[in-house]
């Protein structure tokens, strides 16, 4: 036990001078600060979900102490909060009969329990930047005009507009940012554990997760309302379908993974596609179609599976 505190205490140490790093400036200072989960992650995929609780604990102890109680409570709701809730949850596992073998929490829950926490975690940080909702958006409005007017030499009509833009892309683009970290800082934690011998559950398959249809459900949902709704619970909306879109987005790759699986020139195809969708994006709205499919009517099941296997997936399937 003596031995679990002090690697929490070390994990929790080393994200917290991840998130510091942002106050130097420097130009590692955001990718270090994307990476702050990893060490609270990797604490607890490879040692315990006790783990992970203390270095998540330590790391915003050490935020509030040294960088004072905003960076503290802003670590806790994008940073460490999250953190600890997925290792949580990919260390949870149960029997469904006393002789059957574990059944781990399955990786598509996991996604959505990302799609959540991205959105709660840019919801939280709305009390940070102003006493309500208006003033909020008032606050974001007035940073972009100073930044086009200062990057343009300009104002007008134009940067308003472009101003307003932003307002109503930004917040949700942050939560589709804040879930894609989530996810990479786990999958990396993972593997950092695996490659050590400690990572506690079996690696998946992640070409097979699914989601339930409920998150269809809720996908259509969110859509709806964020039509009708407005203030904080309008956006609040609107983070929860841009990150479940981000979801059914992943449900696709995982399909192209699955159903190109033996085919000749499978690397070319799923790399094309992958790039193509980090580069463009527009193409992950395609790829949440077909996610959304497989969800409701099991395109995966239509295509004879090639190259079974019953260990780890290849490379190019994680």
């Amino acid at each position: 036990m003596m031995m679990i505190l002090l690697i929490a205490f070390g994990a929790g140490a080393a994200s917290a001078l991840m998130v510091a790093a942002v106050a130097t400036g420097s130009a590692l200072a955001v990718p270090l600060f994307y990476l702050a989960p990893l060490p609270v992650l990797i604490a607890g995929l490879g040692w315990s979900q006790l783990a992970a609780l203390v270095a998540a604990s330590t790391a915003a102890v050490l935020a509030g102490v040294f960088f004072g109680l905003e960076l503290m409570l802003a670590y806790v709701a994008g940073v460490g909060l999250p953190a600890y809730v997925m290792a949580y949850l990919a260390l949870m596992a149960r029997h469904e009969a006393p002789d059957a073998p574990l059944e781990w929490f399955p990786v598509g829950r996991l996604v959505l329990a990302a799609a959540v926490l991205g959105s709660l975690a840019v919801a939280s940080l709305i009390p940070l930047i102003a006493g309500d909702f208006a003033d909020y958006e008032a606050a974001l409005r007035s940073l972009f005009q100073a930044m086009l007017t200062e990057r343009a030499g300009e104002a007008g009509p134009d940067a308003e507009r472009l101003a307003d833009l932003l307002v109503a892309v930004m917040p949700p683009a942050a939560a589709v940012v804040t879930m894609a970290t989530q996810l990479v800082n786990l999958w990396l934690a993972a593997h950092v554990a695996r490659m050590s011998g400690r990572l506690m559950r079996p690696w998946p398959d992640l070409s097979a997760m699914v989601l339930p249809r409920t998150a269809a459900v809720l996908l259509v949902g969110t859509f709806l309302g964020a039509a009708i709704t407005s203030g904080f619970v309008g956006l609040l909306v609107e983070l929860l379908a841009a990150t479940l879109l981000l979801a059914f987005g992943l449900l696709g790759m995982a399909v192209v993974h699955a159903v190109t699986r033996g085919a000749p020139g499978r690397g070319l195809v799923i790399g094309t596609v992958w790039l193509a969708a980090l580069a463009l994006g527009w193409p992950f709205a395609a790829l949440a179609l077909l996610g959304l499919a497989e969800t409701l009517f099991g395109v995966r099941a239509r295509f004879p599976r090639k190259g079974g296997r019953g260990g780890p997936p290849a490379a190019n399937d994680m």
